[in-house]
């Protein structure tokens, strides 16, 4: 793959997604949006005003929009995408785009009623080697974007995170009361199976999530390193998370 840079701790610059988004035109992980829009729709309506975080140049907005999804703000770092995302949709009423950290959300608490993110927490987490011992420093990025996400999200508002990301992983990240919201997962995929997260505000943690994050406070968990099988579409092939 073209794009591809030569260290994975590039995935967490805005200068390499910038230089990126200079002369690529779209890509999307994980599969466009017919691989999971069976499961999106039963969880998110059309007349939601969805938030899409860390949109890149994917054409997920786009094709949601098409679908019938009527109000999608996008937000990315990096402002080369959100400059080149605004004027190829400049004429589509109903999407929005904003320069945007995801760790400092510039909008009012329950402003959204969904927020969607595909591969955006994955990246920030690419330096990690050992899912079961996520760094310090990881979890507490992981904790400023969770608890943005949640800030924003309206009572009864749900977060979907898809992402190839197994729930005896992700869970640990996501199992926190909190934040505020239940958690149920699905899967999608032939060969290989990616996961989407249905988060919902104002829910209480099930006995087993709550047991879970009981664990994460007061445990530690063994070290071992588990592998995927590699795909083609994506940086996620070397890391574990």
């Amino acid at each position: 793959m073209a794009f591809l840079p030569d260290c994975n701790s590039r995935y967490r610059s805005a200068e390499y997604w910038d230089e990126r988004y200079r002369t690529e035109e779209s890509f999307d992980w994980f599969g466009d949006f017919s691989k999971f829009q069976h499961l999106l729709v039963q969880h998110v309506g059309k007349d939601a005003r969805i938030l899409m975080l860390g949109c890149g140049n994917s054409s997920l907005s786009w094709d949601m929009y098409q679908t019938g999804y009527c109000s999608i703000t996008n937000v990315d770092y990096s402002r080369v995408c959100v400059e080149a995302m605004a004027q190829r949709h400049a004429h589509t009423p109903g999407l929005s785009w904003v320069c945007m950290d995801a760790r400092r959300l510039a909008f009012p608490g329950a402003t959204f009623q969904a927020v969607v993110e595909k591969g955006v927490l994955d990246a920030m987490l690419v330096g990690e080697k050992d899912p079961w011992n996520i760094s310090n420093g990881s979890r507490e990025v992981m904790h400023q974007v969770l608890s943005e996400i949640s800030r924003v999200l309206e009572p009864g508002g749900r977060f979907v995170s898809v992402t190839f990301a197994l729930p005896h992983f992700r869970k640990s990240l996501y199992a926190r009361a909190e934040y505020g919201w239940s958690i149920k997962h699905y899967h999608y995929g032939d060969s290989f199976h990616y996961f989407l997260y249905v988060l919902t505000k104002g829910e209480e943690l099930n006995p087993e999530d709550a047991a879970l994050e009981r664990r994460m406070l007061t445990e530690a968990p063994p070290t071992v390193v588990m592998s995927q099988d590699k795909e083609s579409e994506s940086f996620l092939n070397s890391i574990s998370l």
